[in-house]
């Protein structure tokens, strides 16, 4: 298994104790965490450049399910 699918693993089940109204507050949660031990590791700046990917990606998504370009990640 590598260190990806070990994650995943820790992730996925780590969700399936919780209830579905408490899964989105935990990922939320792992997303704060993780963010702050970017900034610990790899320093700010590597830190806020992968929050704002991870944003980025996250209206990405929203542009294209709501019909707008698919490209880019803005409207």
């Amino acid at each position: 298994m590598s260190g990806r699918d070990d994650a995943a693993a820790l992730v996925a089940g780590a969700l399936s104790r919780r209830t579905p109204d408490a899964r989105g507050r935990f990922l939320r949660e792992l997303l704060a965490h993780t963010a702050a031990g970017l900034v610990v590791i790899e320093g700010e700046a590597e830190a806020s450049e992968a929050v704002y990917r991870l944003a980025d990606a996250v209206v990405a998504r929203g542009v294209r399910a709501a019909g707008g370009p698919a490209e880019g990640g803005r409207p």
